[in-house]
């Protein structure tokens, strides 16, 4: 069991298309960010607040610069909240801390559904969840480690719910969307509203 847990986790440390820690740019800003913290903690709330306030959510600034990869959400200083929960995991996963994504269905300004990402890091032998979506009026998310403090709550009367579990890699499908998409409007066109994958990690 206890060689089972660690293969998973260790899921959750690998470098990934999207998660493309060993790029220059992403070593450059975790040296600067980090410094000589050791403290995991420390390095993630550094890291959270670098994502949640110094790189805008594509939506909030009506931007058609669409990214997706950890790299290019840094270089270009957006994306929605799927490329900068790319952005977070690929700045933590490189000083080894153990950093997932979780799921929530929500509904977009024109009425349409969406799949809206955040992460889920592993510090203190526990999984922390916070959302680096980006602060706004009527959206207040926080570093915690106690009770998640999350950009927006579920309202079921909108059929708005969580996926329960930790995904090791970011949702396949809004990727391909985002890789193909060369405007805003495509994505808020063909930005999915369901996951069909299962979690690495049930909760």
């Amino acid at each position: 069991m206890a060689e089972e847990r660690g293969i998973i986790m260790n899921l959750f440390l690998q470098e990934h298309k999207y998660i493309d820690f060993s790029s220059p740019n992403i070593q450059e800003k975790a040296a600067e960010l980090f410094g000589n913290l050791k403290d995991d903690i420390q390095k993630s709330q550094v890291a959270f607040e670098f994502v949640r306030d110094e790189i805008p959510h594509t939506f909030d600034i009506n931007s058609d610069i669409i990214t997706a990869r950890a790299s290019d959400v840094l270089k270009r200083k957006t994306g929605i909240c799927h490329a900068k929960a790319n952005l977070l995991a690929a700045l933590l996963r490189s000083q080894s801390i153990p950093v997932g994504f979780c799921f929530q269905r929500v509904i977009m300004s024109n009425g349409a559904h969406a799949v809206h990402c955040y992460n889920a890091i592993f510090i203190d032998v526990r999984w922390i969840k916070i959302d680096a979506r980006g602060n706004k009026p009527g959206v207040n998310a926080q570093f915690s480690i106690d009770e998640p403090i999350l950009a927006f709550k579920c309202r079921p009367e909108y059929n708005e719910y969580f996926w329960p579990g930790i995904y090791a890699a970011p949702h396949n499908e809004t990727m391909q969307i985002l890789d193909q998409a060369n405007c805003l409007q495509n994505v808020l066109d063909n930005i999915p509203d369901m996951i069909a994958e299962q979690p690495d990690i049930l909760e």
